[in-house]
């Protein structure tokens, strides 16, 4: 139109000229296709301004010019349909389609796991007197379906996790599942730092403990090791706990679905003990003499393993879609740690009863699990490589319930020289099978190989205190050695793929399930489109014909908004 524009400017206009220069503009035409639609397809044309008679070219007749007018307002009737709509817009280049302020101003996509959003937050704006406009809400979350709105407050229930995830450590989403989250982008942080990274904190504080143990037990005088290693390892697991602590606890405070989520987990709820259990060895460890500190800390530490006894080994024993032989996976060992734990530091401040009590709840539920777990029936899946380490926790619950019986009967004696072997054998039975050490990418999971590997050289020292030779010596040197080079190896790449290479964190998809499995309706919807509920489909066309030379976009007040990616937008 620029070059019409010139003409009319110098006084020459012809119709002539016009005529040529409206030819050789561009059309366009949109197709809008709702998500259900139904019946005949209307079709809407509107000029740029969305008012007003659409523009004529000057060359057209009279009876033309009266079809050119007449023809929108004819349709208009079927505007407000739930149908596909064509647009036809003139222009070299399709125009970018006008989403609301509202829309463009927030990303709703995370809403679902954010504490401070949803139905709290209409609350609080109800109460502040802030109008809500729900549709607008609506229309830019992401739908997955209509049954994953946030007026749902239930969480995925375990057979659920077991549909849509894969893998023994349930990590994995299934090829024909669809995720509530963008799998395309990294998510927020505090989504992808996982309870499962507390198992840090559980290998470093075990040094700590190990440490100590290497100065004062008689085994391993010989070495004369400084006070020093001991408060220098404690401080770091210090920090270390402060760090990740408050981290999840930013988690807690601003997605707490998400931590719903992971506690309702199969297997990264048995995570959640590895707080406290962590807490116990950094008491154990501390440099000063365990028996001077109050026994109410012991008290506070055990209190909440004592309710997550009561309610995993309850689902163990009564619950249906969580029953042991169900939920069974090396993970479960942390749940029956925490008691052997808690035992030998109770009975080394000086406690008696209740230690005895902690000891043999975790015992009785240990000799269930290991039963459960080498009875894994032939349809599970076989362990990834990358989840290999975790076969390692095996060794943790046996050891650690030697120390613990041997602090609570004063004596290495028969009891716990019976669990220190078993221990032994699961470790040297794991060792040797070299297959496990190569041919895998590192994860957290590799910190599975650090506090059972502690927890057994700790063991063998109290061991080779009460039989004390040559042998029982070099055994406990070499494996305490095997410890600390392991725990240093793992820290060091830990930080490595932390901080320069930032992948340690990916997304974390086994809290992005559906609550229900996808229609395959569904699937399709959301593989055409990721969050609206109106598909656009763009025919940028040259040289339209005569007929359909000026066309106008029809924007629909904030109901039609453009998306990328899910459906096919071709230009021809």
């Amino acid at each position: 139109m620029e070059a019409a524009d010139a003409v009319v400017s110098g006084g020459r206009t012809t119709k002539k000229a016009a005529a040529a220069a409206y030819a050789e503009t561009p059309s366009s035409v949109l197709i809008n296709v709702p998500g259900s639609p139904s019946g005949m397809p209307s079709f809407v044309c509107a000029n740029e301004a969305d008012v007003g008679a659409p523009a004529v070219p000057p060359t057209v007749s009279k009876v033309e010019r009266a079809h050119h007018l007449a023809v929108p307002q004819l349709l208009k009737q079927a505007r407000h349909h739930s149908q596909p709509s064509l647009v036809v817009r003139t222009g070299g280049e399709v125009p970018a389609v006008l989403r609301s302020d509202s829309m463009r101003d927030r990303d709703r996509r995370f809403d679902q796991f954010k504490t401070f959003s949803g139905r709290l937050e209409r609350q609080l704006s109800s109460l502040r007197g802030v109008p809500q406009n729900t549709d607008v809400e609506k229309g830019a979350a992401s739908k997955i379906s209509e049954e994953d709105t946030d007026e749902d407050d239930e969480v995925p229930t375990a057979d659920r996790y077991f549909a849509a995830l894969e893998g023994p450590e349930l990590e994995t989403l299934r090829s024909t599942e669809v995720a509530v989250l963008p799998k395309d982008e990294t998510w927020p942080f505090l989504l992808r730092f996982p309870i499962s990274a507390f198992g840090m904190c559980l290998g470093v504080s075990s040094q700590a403990m190990l440490w100590k143990t290497l100065e004062s037990e008689p085994s391993t005088k010989f070495l004369h090791v400084h006070p020093a290693t001991n408060h220098v390892l404690w401080w770091i697991s210090v920090a270390l706990m402060v760090v990740v602590s408050i981290t999840y606890l930013l988690k807690v405070v601003f997605y707490f679905e998400a931590v719903r989520r992971e506690f309702h987990h199969p297997v990264r709820v048995n995570f959640f003990f590895a707080p406290w259990i962590a807490c116990l060895f950094l008491v154990k460890g501390v440099p000063h003499p365990v028996w001077e500190i109050h026994h109410a800390v012991w008290y506070v530490l055990m209190a909440p393993i004592l309710c997550l006894d009561l309610k995993i080994y309850g689902q163990w024993m009564s619950s249906g879609e969580r029953r042991l032989s169900k939920v069974a996976n090396p993970s479960n060992h942390l749940a029956v740690v925490g008691n052997f734990v808690g035992a030998l530091l109770g009975a080394r401040m000086g406690l008696r009863e209740l230690p005895i009590f902690f000891f043999a709840v975790g015992l009785a539920h240990y000799a269930v699990l290991f039963v459960t777990l080498y009875q894994r029936l032939p349809t599970n899946v076989q362990l990834p490589k990358e989840l290999h380490p975790v076969f390692f926790l095996f060794v943790a619950a046996p050891s650690v319930a030697s120390m613990a019986w041997t602090r609570i009967s004063g004596e290495f004696n028969d009891g716990a020289k019976l669990l220190y072997f078993i221990s032994l054998f699961l470790y040297v039975s794991l060792v040797v099978r070299v297959n496990l050490f190569r041919g895998f990418r590192f994860s957290l999971a590799w910190w599975a190989y650090t506090f059972p590997m502690t927890s057994v050289a700790l063991a063998t020292v109290l061991y080779a205190s009460e039989v004390d030779n040559v042998l029982t010596r070099s055994l406990a040197v070499g494996l305490s050695g095997i410890a600390v080079v392991t725990v240093t190896g793992v820290l060091a790449t830990t930080m490595y793929h932390a901080f320069l290479r930032k992948d340690l964190f990916p997304n974390d998809v086994s809290i992005a399930i559906t609550r229900r499995r996808p229609k395959f309706s569904k699937i399709l919807a959301h593989l055409r489109s990721s969050s609206s509920d109106v598909k656009e489909l763009v025919l940028s066309i040259p040289n339209f014909s005569s007929n359909s030379k000026q066309g106008a976009y029809c924007d629909d007040a904030g109901s039609i908004y453009k998306t990328r990616g899910s459906v096919g937008e071709s230009t021809v």
